[in-house]
C-alpha cells in the first residue's frame, strides 16, 4: 500500500530540528557543496552532546509545538479503508509499575556501573539478571512487596483514570523518519547531518535494556 497523501506529516524531534535548522544555513552559505552525510552524522552527534540545555532550548520548543500539531492533525485523521489507526500511550496516563526485577536495578545498577565503569548497557543488563538470579527468594521479598504496593496503586489509578473516560486517542506511526543532511550554526564550522533514530538491536534482556537506557 502506498504512502497516504493525507496522512499528517510526522512529528519531528528537537534534535532533528537542530539539524534542519544546520542544513538551511549551509545551504544559504554554500548552494554547490556536496555533503559527506556519515560525517555530517558523526559531526552531528557530537556537538548535540555537548550543547548547553539553553541552546537547545529552542529546538525543544519547536518540537514540543509540533508534537500539539501531530497530534491535533491525528485526532482527525481517517486512514485508507484496511489500514488500522495504532494507539500512542496518553502521557497523562497513570505509568505501568515497575516489577520486582526493575526495582532490584534501579538499586543495584548505579553500583554496578561504578564498579566496572567500561561496560556497556548491554553488558549491565547481563550482570543485573545474573545478580538477579543469584539472589535468594528471601532477599527477593522486599522487592517484591513493594512491587506489589506499586502494582496495587497503579490499578486504582488507572481505574479512577479510565472512569473519567480519559482513554488515550488513537494514532498511527509515532514517528516518521526525518532525513536531512545540515551544515553547522556560527560557532560550528564543519558539516553535520541527521541520520533519524536508529533502532536498537534486540537482546535477550530488551526490557531491561529498554530500562537502562532511560536511565542512563
Amino acid at each position: 500500500m502506498g504512502k497516504d497523501p493525507t496522512k499528517p506529516r510526522g512529528k519531528m524531534s528537537s534534535y532533528a530540528y537542530f539539524v534542519q535548522t544546520c542544513r538551511e544555513e549551509h545551504k544559504k552559505k554554500h548552494p554547490e557543496a556536496t555533503v559527506n552525510f556519515s560525517e555530517f552524522s558523526k559531526k552531528c552527534s557530537e556537538r548535540w552532546k555537548t550543547m548547553s540545555a539553553k541552546e537547545k532550548g529552542k529546538f525543544e520548543d519547536m518540537a514540543k509545538q509540533d508534537k500539539v500539531r501531530y497530534e491535533r492533525e491525528m485526532k482527525n485523521y481517517i486512514p485508507p479503508k484496511g489500514e488500522k489507526k495504532k494507539r500512542f500511550k496518553d502521557p497523562n496516563a497513570p505509568k505501568r509499575p515497575p516489577s520486582a526485577f526493575f526495582i532490584f536495578c534501579s538499586e543495584f545498577r548505579p553500583k554496578v556501573k561504578e564498579e566496572t565503569p567500561g561496560l556497556s548497557i548491554g553488558d549491565v543488563a547481563k550482570k543485573l539478571g545474573e545478580m538477579w538470579n543469584k539472589t535468594s527468594a528471601e532477599e527477593k521479598q522486599p522487592y517484591e512487596k513493594k512491587a506489589a504496593k506499586l502494582k496495587e496503586k497503579y490499578e486504582k489509578d488507572i481505574a479512577a483514570y479510565r472512569s473519567k473516560g480519559k482513554t488515550p486517542p488513537p494514532t498511527t506511526h509515532a514517528f516518521i523518519h526525518q532525513s536531512v543532511s545540515v551544515f553547522s550554526r556560527p560557532w560550528q564550522h564543519q558539516w553535520v547531518t541527521d541520520c533519524g533514530p536508529v533502532e536498537r538491536k534486540s537482546a535477550s534482556h530488551k526490557g531491561l535494556m529498554a530500562f537502562n537506557h532511560q536511565h542512563l
